[in-house]
Formats: C-alpha cells, structure tokens, sequence
C-alpha cells in the first residue's frame, strides 16, 4: 500500500500464519503485544499466533471478546482500553488484530485511540476482512443510529493474509465474503466479474478454486482506491456501492442478523433497481447483478422491509453532506460513478 505518509504491505501468502513471528519481527522491535480476536478465532488460531509471537520474544497478552457485530461497540472498546492499561501497554507497543471485520474494526479502533494511538497490524481471517476491512484504515464501532459512526482513519503497519485460513469458515460466511468481492468487480474491474461468470458456485465456495487470484484482484481495487483518496472524501466512495443501504439493513435487522456481506448483496441490487429505473444505470444491469448474486448463495432482498425505518438509518449514514447523500451506481460493469442524491429523493431508492 503505496501511501505518501504510510507505507505499507499487505502480503497474500498460503500457509503465511505459521510464520508471523518472524513476520511481525521484521517489523517491530521486541515489545508487548495485545492480540485482539473473537472466541472462535482464537480458539482455531490464537495459541498458535501466540506460541510463535513469545518464540520471536515479544511478550503477549490475548483479550477475546464474544463473536459477531453486535460485540463491536463502545463498551467492548472500553474494556480493551482497560485491559491495555492493565497489560502496562505503553505508545511504544503494539496490537494485533487475529480475526475477520469485527476484530479488525475494533482493534484498529482502540489501537487509533488508545495513549492518541499506537500502531497495528491485520491478520484477517474471514474472506470479507481479507479482501475488504482490513485495508485501508478504516477503523470503527457500532452505536444504535449507525453502523461504524465512530471512528478513524489510521493505517496499520502490516496486513498478512493466509488464504488457508478460509478453509475453516462456514459456507455462510465465506459466501458473505463474495457480496464484497462481486463489489470490487462491479466498480473496478470486469475481469473479476468474468472471472466470477466462468467459475461454477461449488468450485469457489467449496473448492476455494482460484480463490488467491480473487483476493488479490480485490485487495488491488481497494489498494488504488484509497491511495488516490485515504480520506473518502472522492473516489474511495465508489467502495460504498450497495453500501448506504446494506448499513440500514443490517441496522434495522439488528446487528448480526444480517451478516455484512449479505446487506452489500442486497443494497446493490435495490439501488440499481432504482436507478436503471430513472435511468441511471442501463437497462438489463440490475438482473446481472442479482443473477450474480444469487449464483453465489447470496441473498436479493430482505423481510421484513420497512421503508421508514431503513431511511431513518440512512440519515445518519457518513455519506451524508447536509441533506445529501452521495450513492454510488455503475454506469457499465467496472466503471462506477458518484451520484448525490437529496434526503427525500432517497425514499425513491428505498421502494420495493
């Protein structure tokens, strides 16, 4: 990751976490180290990460947390903050993240903020972190308005990324992963979207066939969107297509009901639907995107659907300037385009 004032590698590497102590030596001096995850990742990885880390000779200390989005919030924040201090982690330490787009959000955070901030590294472990959250610096949590409304831009100083770690995800969850790699191809690059016509759903989901080249292709669309716009005030909002929409769902839904993966499917269905509607986007497009969908175990759309209830999340939404929000279509598959669209507008956009 090329970036001006922060500089560094996201390395995609099979069987790369049997060697993150000397990964995370090549980077940082001996010091202490929080490892931050869930408790199902850490029961699957954490030990191992934490044997190699004391064998490279830094000293660590692992805080784990319930699993799922409704955990990332403030109190969770707070008691990371807690067990920092308690550890004696001083600006000179560090944290890791070990886990999927929870735990990466969530550590960046408190790393973010915690003595104004101390520096991180990602070791994402689901595919929605791997090819998504954990680059680019976004950090966040949850409040009841929104999702990911508090939160910061700060870059870590690493992301390693074991595709065999993917093997232990459920179909559910690695399939959620698509909905942001079918992104990527729809803003960015047809290639990827040839590539997701010609695979069969059981060789990707279930044979994880071509899966390296398919992250790679992700993390490269991200990686030149956010080092032409770190700060998401331009281009870095293409990322957001089926995003404004995908956050009130999963909302509304109650956090977790919804995985992430499965709201972005839906939000880009529902927004082209509307705007090839106005004629925004070109006739046909919306049934390629939802064919797509669906192909990969996806879900189209969502019950119960409130309108009113999905546009009182979407006021909150940080795409808002004012009483406009800044949507993202796709005038043509691997080209995407910024469109404001007014708070009353919006409603238009959330009819089913």
């Amino acid at each position: 990751m090329n970036l001006p004032e922060h500089p560094y590698d996201v390395i995609i590497e099979n069987g790369a976490l049997a060697n993150i102590g000397t990964w995370v030596s090549s980077l940082w001096k001996k010091q202490k180290i929080v490892l931050i995850s869930d408790n199902h990742v850490n029961g699957l990885y954490g030990q191992k990460v934490v044997d190699q880390l004391e064998k490279a000779g830094f000293e660590v200390a692992t805080f784990e947390f319930p699993e799922g989005e409704a955990s990332k919030n403030l109190l969770t924040a707070e008691n990371v903050w807690n067990f920092c201090a308690e550890f004696g982690l001083t600006r000179s330490d560090g944290i890791i993240a070990l886990g999927g787009g929870v735990t990466g959000d969530l550590a960046g955070f408190v790393a973010s903020t915690y003595m104004r901030g101390i520096h991180f590294l990602q070791i994402p472990t689901s595919l929605t972190a791997q090819v998504d959250s954990s680059i680019g610096g976004k950090t966040g949590i949850n409040s009841k308005m929104s999702k990911n409304m508090i939160g910061t831009f700060t870059q870590p100083d690493g992301v390693l990324i074991d595709p065999e770690v993917l093997q232990t995800l459920g179909q559910r969850e690695f399939r959620e992963g698509l909905g942001e790699v079918i992104k990527c191809a729809l803003i960015a690059d047809k290639d990827l979207w040839n590539l997701l016509t010609d695979l069969s759903a059981n060789d990707l989901v279930e044979k994880l066939d071509k899966i390296e080249e398919i992250i790679y292709r992700s993390c490269e669309v991200k990686r030149k969107v956010v080092v032409d716009d770190e700060l998401d005030n331009g281009v870095r909002l293409y990322l957001n297509f089926g995003h404004t929409i995908g956050h009130s769902i999963e909302n509304t839904a109650g956090y977790g009901k919804v995985m992430h993966g499965e709201a972005v499917a839906i939000g880009m269905v529902q927004i082209s639907k509307i705007a090839e509607l106005k004629g925004l986007m070109p006739k046909g497009i919306t049934d390629q995107i939802r064919k797509m969908v669906k192909k990969y175990g996806l879900p189209d759309e969502f019950q119960p659907w409130d309108e009113e209830l999905l546009f009182k999340a979407l006021t909150h939404d940080k795409k808002a300037r004012g009483r406009i929000i800044k949507t993202v279509i796709v005038p043509e598959i691997g080209t995407a385009k910024i469109n404001e669209v007014t708070f009353e507008e919006m409603k238009d956009y959330l009819k089913k």
